[in-house]
């Protein structure tokens, strides 16, 4: 395997309808580690400058500042020298730029896979294993492939030599297709990375491992026991949706439909679009209806990262007028509106919401889910800034017991989690 042959417990095989794929070659036991994988290619997110050191994602206190461009941190002389090589991408134009430097983050990773110097056919063939033609590529895809393109030229071309404008543009297909967005223990996102390995690794809306992140390494965690021959599955998209949406984001994001059990019987969909007990029936086209404006809504706040509290208020009353509360569209607005009320520091508000969301997420997403710890997470820290302790202990013991599945009882953030809970 690329970046990590003799990985054992694990090989490669064509797996029926899928293409390549991983299966294990033994038994693995809920929560045992399959393989670590290193990012090939990463980058920090922007907004988390100062948070996380930029050469090995710990996070960490009193970072060590980049003495030129004042913007990158590090934990020390050896972090900062190790990362230079790609730093020195960014470093000079951040200074001459100021404020007005704003490459997105897929043109940052793109100047940072072509810097390692790969030829164009080594990077599409070991590194970036799924290749979708330009022309299999929307409009709207297409046109942000153009932007992100022109900003590696305006920001990030200084010390690259770079492909034609053709290639790039394939590049940037296959990095969006291919990458991996890095998140910390609330799911807060955090960078985007290459993993070759991880890459191989096939969608299911059954998945049999997870994905976590440990620094610049991707861990894969069995969340099921499994038996020799048992293929190693991923959810490449959030679980919550009903069947349609899964399948249609999964169109738009990775060119495929998922055929797996619970697609083919659908077997949560009506639980999951559960509408309000009503004295008469709601009508089948009053249904629709409301789920085609759900829908509508979700796209729209997709595009918007910045919605207003009124704005999921409205959506929320217009919606529970036909929906039950363990609606999936309710429990996204409710999500969005906690996020706002988060942003705005106003606890109670982000706790109102945050109850409301929890028991359904537990009783709709799988075992282990980290959808779910994260809200316990973010729940447990809520009671326990307001002195609720006995509440917050709670929560954050439930927090607890799935992440030492999915990130294994060593991680970082299971052991920053145990510290929390003992300090309180």
């Amino acid at each position: 395997m690329t970046g990590g042959s003799g990985i054992a417990g694990v090989e490669r095989f064509e797996s029926p309808g899928k293409g390549r794929g991983l299966r294990v070659t033994r038994a693995f036991k809920l929560g045992e580690l399959l393989f670590c994988s290193q990012a090939y290619s990463y980058v920090l997110s922007v907004k988390e400058r100062g948070s996380y050191c930029e050469c090995c994602l710990t996070r960490k206190e009193h970072l060590a500042r980049c003495g030129k461009c004042k913007k990158a941190f590090y934990c020390n002389v050896k972090c900062q020298k190790s990362d230079w090589a790609m730093h020195k991408l960014e470093c000079s134009a951040i200074t001459a730029f100021g404020e007005n430097w704003c490459p997105s983050e897929m043109s940052r990773l793109v100047a940072r896979i072509l810097a390692k110097k790969v030829g164009q056919a080594q990077c599409t063939s070991e590194v970036l294993f799924v290749t979708h033609y330009m022309e299999d590529v929307d409009n709207e895809k297409r046109e942000m492939n153009e932007a992100d393109v022109a900003g590696l030229h305006r920001y990030c071309s200084k010390n690259l030599d770079l492909p034609d404008h053709k290639d790039l543009l394939t590049l940037f297909s296959q990095v969006a297709c291919n990458g991996f967005t890095i998140e910390d223990d609330e799911l807060s996102h955090m960078g985007t990375a290459v993993y070759p390995d991880v890459a191989l690794i096939n969608h299911s809306c059954l998945p049999s491992v997870i994905v976590t992140y440990n620094g610049t390494s991707a861990e894969i965690r069995a969340v099921k026991d499994m038996k020799p021959g048992d293929e190693v599955l991923i959810s490449y998209i959030d679980l919550l949706y009903p069947t349609d949406d899964r399948n249609n984001r999964l169109r738009e994001s990775y060119y495929f439909t998922c055929d797996c059990k619970e697609c083919k019987s659908k077997s949560k969909d009506k639980v999951k679009i559960k509408v309000r007990k009503q004295s008469d029936p709601i009508e089948p086209d009053v249904i629709n209806n409301m789920v085609r404006y759900a829908r509508k809504t979700i796209r729209e706040f997709r595009q918007d990262n910045t919605p207003l509290l009124e704005m999921c208020e409205q959506s929320l009353d217009e919606m529970g007028a036909v929906f039950d509360d363990s609606n999936v569209y309710m429990l996204h607005m409710m999500y969005q509106a906690m996020g706002v009320c988060l942003y705005m520091q106003d606890a109670d508000g982000a706790i109102r919401y945050g109850e409301k969301i929890l028991k359904p997420y537990c009783q709709l997403y799988p075992p282990y889910s980290l959808n779910v710890s994260s809200m316990y997470l973010k729940l447990g820290r809520l009671y326990m800034a307001l002195e609720m302790y006995s509440k917050g202990v709670s929560a954050l013991k439930k927090a607890l017991a799935i992440m030492e599945v999915a990130h294994g009882k060593d991680h970082l953030y299971v052991k920053e989690l145990r510290k929390e809970m003992t300090q309180k």
